[in-house]
């Protein structure tokens, strides 16, 4: 009896894991219908503060520089490009992962004003240097 229940529990704990996995990604990618115009999905950032810049960092491969719009507005940090999808013409396709085509991701930011001191693309990494201005 002790054996079965072992053996139900694991399965629960496998399809939560699954169900987390799946809801992970739907939220990392954010796909967009087919019928969409607007952005099929966001990049991950990461954002660290000082006394007197915000640095942010956002994953972007395969975006090249001259792809890529960055705007403040107010108080929220706007960056724009597309990706396009890659592969020899006439594949078929057997797997997609990376999410490819046009995206935003909109970071907002903290109290203040911020003037982008410092930005670089390279390795595959967005980086902004915000000056909080006084």
């Amino acid at each position: 009896m002790a054996h079965r229940k072992t053996v139900n529990t694991m399965w629960l704990d496998a399809v939560n894991m699954l169900d987390r996995a799946d809801q992970l990604h739907r939220q990392f990618f954010r796909l967009g219908s087919a019928q969409s115009r607007g952005p099929s999905w966001e990049p991950p950032a990461d954002i660290f503060e000082t006394p007197d810049t915000l640095s942010v960092m956002v994953a972007l491969p395969g975006i090249a520089p001259d792809n890529l719009q960055v705007t403040i507005e107010h108080d929220v940090l706007h960056i724009h490009a597309h990706r396009p999808m890659p592969g020899p013409r006439g594949a078929h396709l057997k797997r997609l992962e990376i999410p490819y085509g046009h995206f935003e991701r909109h970071i907002r930011l903290p109290s203040g004003h911020f003037q982008i001191q410092d930005s670089s693309l390279s390795q595959g990494c967005l980086t902004l240097t915000l000056k909080k201005l006084r």
